[in-house]
Formats: C-alpha cells, structure tokens, sequence
C-alpha cells in the first residue's frame, strides 16, 4: 500500500484513470508509453497502491533549464480514482512529487491543468501553486 513506480501490468487501471481524465482509448499504446516512460531518466511514474490496485497516478518530469540555477518537475498527469477520492491520496502524492524535485535539484513545480477541472484547481491552490498564465500549443498533424 502507498506510492510506487508503475509498472507495465497496471495499463488497465492506469488507463482507466486516464479516461475518468478525459482520455480515452488508449488501450492499444499504454503499455508501450508506460515502458517508455520508466525508462527515461527524467521521468517518473508513479501509482498510488491501495487494496491490492493502482488507485491514483502521477506523471513527473523533470526539464533541466539552461538560464536558470534550478530545474523545473512539471506534473503532466494527476488523478486519483473518482472512488478514492478525499482520502489524502493526492496530497500524499503533491508531497512526494515536492520531495522529489527538491532531490533533483528543481526550483519549481508546474501543472499543466485544463481550466475545466475546477475542482482540480481548488487542489493545486490550497498547496500553494500559482497562476502562471498564457501557456501555448501548436499541434504537429500527420
């Protein structure tokens, strides 16, 4: 029971999370994804284990940054289970992710957050994250 990296085996209930996120179908590269992610040395993937299953997932990566001392952890996906929430499953996770990047060196933690998820927001606010707005995309089609 706790935090620990994911593994290959958990695509089923990693990929349910992702789709309570709002991306589904992703059964035919998850696993693919997971192996690739656990072998990056700038990446961490992380479940929440409790009742024998994956119940929470975090994707952290840390981006080493040229003209600043410090590094940044940015947080790419965060969820806990609808069915396990309000249980201090993600502050227990905001926490280790913290402790995490301060071992890395990093100087910052940043989400990216859709400003659809509100209550997700609320979250991030009350342990201590800061709007930073304008944050830009372009799309690279086939």
């Amino acid at each position: 029971m706790g935090i620990r990296s994911a593994k290959p085996e958990d695509w089923k209930e990693i990929g349910e999370m992702l789709d309570q996120l709002g991306y589904p179908g992703t059964e035919e590269f998850l696993r693919e994804r997971i192996v690739q992610l656990l072998n990056h040395p700038d990446e961490e993937l992380l479940v929440y284990e409790l009742e024998g299953r994956p119940v929470a997932l975090m994707s952290l990566h840390f981006i080493p940054q040229i003209a600043l001392r410090g590094d940044f952890a940015r947080i790419s996906y965060f969820v806990v289970d609808r069915d396990f929430r309000n249980r201090g499953i993600g502050e227990e996770l905001e926490k280790h992710c913290f402790n995490l990047a301060k071992e890395r060196k990093c100087d910052r933690i940043e989400v990216h957050c859709h400003q659809r998820r509100r209550m997700a927001h609320r979250f991030y606010f009350r342990h201590g994250f800061e709007e930073s707005p304008k944050y830009l995309m372009k799309m690279i089609e086939d």
